[in-house]
């Protein structure tokens, strides 16, 4: 594995003494390599060197330089002929005989099938013509390219106006796709797309050097003497001038005039070609289970019935007279509950952070060396976006971001702000995230992996953990804890709702409103987000709902044994894994830790 590693040429390679010790026993574990762990080795690293050839994008944003002057190919001939391949892969690698594996690279496997599954499903269901969200898409995943590019030597610059040279052919395959996904009644809902235009604005900047994708030329680099970088910053102006702003101005046309106003009405996937099939396949990817829409449904259901038996216990704490629907009124309109400026807004996240980042030590046996920051999201794209999310580093010199919405203020009520703040950043993603990617001797397309049902359980059992933490001693930030526990309870009975039982939009928004105490205005965004995203949004609930069924089990069989930090160790040590893996894991630490 660090063979591999190494000639992958990784960026990121310190790591914390602790997983250095977790790497070495590792090692250990893997010293005396089977023929079939070789076999399989081999074939993993084949295959990975195939995907990172498709995704240039992707190679440099990992520090390999495969094509660092490539965009991908998204033409019919080169999906089609990704696809073949990937079909081949997955044969691959059933062939083998994977009994003999040592645990690690059973791990391997369990990742590497399960990113190559995704690939061949998308395609098998024509993921590829509906290449957004109600949030974003392609052209919005673009603008993180000047943020993940490394500016080394003077030829980084060449190769990054080449990329952006390719952005109007691009743009072009994408639109072809989906003008093709209008003519199949596979599209988004029209309705999830009102001011879907303000995603492209931030790219369409009168002043070039304020655009986006002029950023890197705003600093200065020693390498480069001045005279070239005048001549690159001059060049620089004119590819943004003429082929970025070309590309998404074409896209913006292109959505506005033609895409939104014949998207489909219907909002459920299930009423698009194969979508039920489709719908049922999301669903097992995202969550990692074989759980049925209906049965996460009546799961959703059951959890919305047990915490709004929890709510109204604070809500009689708090000693408030009307009914729960009044109560819930009083906490979106109260102005005690609002930050009154954007950096009001920001330091109280920023704040909480702190708080959590001293209690780590008494719940963490290891933490990652990569730090952490806390930033707005950005304004071309915060009113349609969520209200907080976590950017992991690109590279080593960066650190991660937990972003915070602070669009709309009247809707981002700071008693929600430390479920938030522990989700997003830490324990919850920053830590676990960081955790994975500092992993030594494992293979990139396994550290790099993000499960949902692991990252986002992993997410959501952080703001419970933060009871155990001394968090949430005001009442109404405790309602705040049980309203995000309700927000993703409530996703599994919508987006089941929506995409499979026939439910409207309206019967969705009404559901989170009559339920939780989250703002219409995010109510909306979630709902247009679960409905432009099937089946995304069941992974939250059923990955955290797991770890803490697992942590019972191993409270019951250690006793007085058990140590939460220990607990915490067994499931992030492996990065982000199919639930499955995970509990064979917790078994086998069982197994030893009770002897």
């Amino acid at each position: 594995m660090a063979k591999l590693r190494r000639s992958l040429n990784l960026s990121v390679k310190s790591v914390v003494l602790s997983i250095q010790i977790l790497a070495t026993a590792i090692v250990a574990t893997n010293a005396v390599a089977s023929p079939a762990d070789t076999e399989f080795e081999s074939l993993a690293e084949k295959i990975w060197q195939y995907r990172l050839q498709q995704s240039p994008l992707n190679a440099s944003y990992y520090g390999i330089e495969i094509d660092p002057a490539g965009m991908p190919d998204n033409s019919p001939a080169a999906l089609a002929a990704e696809y073949k391949a990937t079909q081949a892969q997955l044969r691959a690698l059933e062939e083998l005989d994977t009994t003999r594996l040592n645990e690690q690279n059973g791990i391997n496997l369990a990742v590497l099938r399960h990113r190559l599954l995704n690939v061949a499903d998308s395609y098998k269901f024509n993921a590829h013509q509906v290449p957004i969200t109600a949030e974003g898409g392609f052209h919005t995943s673009l603008g993180f390219l000047p943020g993940s590019t490394n500016f080394n030597e003077e030829q980084d610059f060449s190769n990054y106006l080449s990329r952006l040279k390719a952005f109007p052919e691009y743009f072009a395959q994408q639109i072809a796709w989906m003008r093709q996904g209008l003519e199949a009644g596979n599209s988004q809902p029209s309705v999830v797309l009102q001011g879907f235009e303000q995603s492209i604005d931030g790219y369409l900047t009168q002043d070039v050097t304020k655009n986006p994708f002029y950023r890197p030329f705003n600093n200065d680099y020693d390498f480069v003497e001045q005279k070239q970088w005048a001549q690159l910053q001059q060049k620089a102006q004119g590819v943004i001038k003429q082929a970025v702003m070309p590309a998404y101005r074409q896209f913006r046309q292109f959505m506005t005039e033609e895409y939104i106003p014949q998207a489909r009405k219907s909002i459920g996937v299930g009423e698009t070609p194969n979508g039920l099939e489709f719908y049922a396949n999301r669903a097992k990817h995202y969550t990692t289970t074989d759980m049925t829409p209906k049965q996460i449904h009546q799961l959703g259901l059951s959890e919305v019935k047990r915490i709004r038996a929890e709510m109204a216990k604070i809500i009689e704490q708090v000693e408030f007279k009307g009914s729960f629907s009044e109560f819930l009124q009083f906490l979106r309109t109260d102005p005690q509950f609002y930050a009154e400026t954007p950096e009001q807004l920001l330091m109280q996240a920023s704040f909480i952070a702190k708080q959590m980042d001293a209690k780590l030590p008494s719940l963490f046996k290891h933490l990652p060396r990569t730090p952490y920051g806390v930033a707005p999201v950005p304004e071309h794209i915060a009113p349609k976006y969520t209200t907080g999310r976590y950017v992991g580093a690109s590279k080593e010199t960066d650190a991660g971001y937990y972003w915070v919405n602070t669009y709309a203020l009247d809707r981002r009520p700071l008693y929600e702000l430390e479920a938030l703040t522990l989700h997003e950043a830490v324990p919850g993603h920053h830590l676990q995230i960081s955790l994975s990617r500092e992993m030594e001797n494992t293979p990139l397309y396994r550290s790099s992996y993000y499960m949902s049902a692991f990252g986002e359980g992993w997410g959501l059992y952080s703001e419970w953990l933060g009871l155990e933490a001394g968090f949430y001693r005001d009442p109404y930030s405790n309602f705040g804890r049980l309203t995000y526990e309700m927000w993703r309870a409530s996703r599994l009975v919508v987006d089941t709702g929506m995409h499979v039982l026939g439910w409207t939009r309206q019967q969705a928004i009404d559901f989170m409103k009559e339920n939780s105490a989250l703002s219409e205005h995010n109510i909306t965004t979630e709902v247009d987000r679960y409905i432009s995203w099937p089946a995304q949004a069941l992974s939250y609930k059923i990955g955290e709902l797991t770890i803490k069924r697992l942590r019972t089990k191993v409270e019951k069989a250690l006793g007085s044994k058990f140590d939460v930090r220990n607990f915490h160790y067994q499931v992030l040590k492996n990065g982000s894994v199919p639930l499955s893996v995970l509990e064979q894991q917790i078994d086998a630490y069982i197994s030893v830790a009770s002897k």
